[in-house]
């Protein structure tokens, strides 16, 4: 839970996954959508892979990224069995 914690903490990160909500992208049509460099963008997409929040599919030559909607499932659970107490 703790990366998932660490992986959200950063702007950039929150505002991919927000692009990914509405659809899966690839790493070209994230780079549309932000004022830094491709090597940031990758290290960024990889502190999310590590947390699964989203998940890489290679599709021809472009690797697309979706959310890993399943572990969002399990954060709601648990907050809601937290604090349901």
């Amino acid at each position: 839970m703790d990366s998932v914690f660490k992986a959200l903490s950063d702007p950039n990160r929150r505002k991919i996954l927000t692009l990914l909500k509405k659809k899966d992208l690839s790493v070209t049509q994230l780079q549309k959508h932000f004022k830094i460099s491709g090597a940031s963008l990758s290290h960024h997409l990889d502190i999310l892979k590590r947390a699964n929040l989203v998940i890489a599919e290679r599709r021809g030559q472009f690797i697309f990224y979706s959310l890993n909607t399943s572990v969002f499932e399990q954060i709601t659970k648990f907050f809601f069995d937290k604090f349901k107490k």
